[in-house]
């Protein structure tokens, strides 16, 4: 259970703050939900405590896994899939476990990929969301802003 004030991750979102908890009736059930302030995108969201760690919902990382992070975008990049299609929907699952390794790993491989051989738009939209969601975590662990963070990702890849 999450608490108003925690700092969290929402997968494909990147971190937010739990603003509140309220009790909310959604299609004749009352359900208890976060309001969840995503920081880099000036939205609100509702998540059902109920099934919030189901959806990937966590804490957001500590500066040692951030630090493994940043090293794991320098690392070589890991096969993807010749077929675009199926590489952008290989890539949508993993940003949407909500785990910072994986969404580096992202990050790292459709960047490298971007740059040698320019990505269809679908990707092109998985890669700038991917960079936003670690970038925020970057930002929130690292106490910078999140141009400094978007940095620190094209200087490590």
């Amino acid at each position: 259970m999450f608490y108003i004030g925690d700092k969290i991750v929402y997968p494909m979102h990147g971190v937010g703050v739990i603003e509140d908890i309220e009790k909310k009736t959604v299609l004749d059930e009352e359900k208890e939900y976060y309001i969840v302030r995503i920081t880099c995108k000036d939205m609100d969201i509702m998540v059902p405590v109920s099934n919030s760690e189901d959806i990937g919902v966590r804490y957001i990382s500590d500066r040692s896994t951030v630090s493994k992070v940043i090293k794991l975008l320098s690392e070589p990049s890991t096969s993807m899939h010749a077929n675009w299609n199926k590489r952008y929907r290989e890539n949508t699952d993993k940003l949407k476990t909500g785990d910072i390794f994986a969404c580096a790993e992202v990050v790292r491989n459709l960047l490298r990929q971007d740059r040698e051989k320019k990505l269809s738009t679908g990707e092109k939209r998985v890669l700038d969301n991917a960079k936003k969601v670690l970038a925020s975590e970057i930002m929130s662990v690292n106490g910078i802003t999140l141009g400094e963070a978007l940095e620190i990702i094209d200087e490590s890849v």
